[in-house]
């Protein structure tokens, strides 16, 4: 992974960290898939709601600072999904 790479998920599990109740929950892994960087979220069952927020708009903009920073970064494809 490289040091761009690293920035991004750093960026995610910052922004994540300060919305959730168990920050000591949070867990946040990157894994490559084909070309793409995939960006791995893993919170407390209770805090999934806020990470996700009304109609997905929380996720959502998480997902678009996530791929303005691989735009910045050598612009990357960057997901980022909720696993728990």
């Amino acid at each position: 992974m490289a040091a761009e790479d690293t920035n991004i998920v750093a960026l995610v599990e910052t922004l994540v960290t300060e919305l959730v109740d168990e920050p000591d929950a949070v867990q946040v892994a990157a894994r490559e898939e084909g070309d793409s960087l995939v960006v791995e979220i893993q919170v407390a069952p209770d805090d999934v709601g806020k990470v996700i927020g009304r109609q997905g708009r929380i996720i959502k903009s998480i997902r678009t600072l996530a791929r303005a920073a691989s735009t910045y970064y050598g612009d990357r494809p960057v997901e980022v999904e909720v696993v728990g």
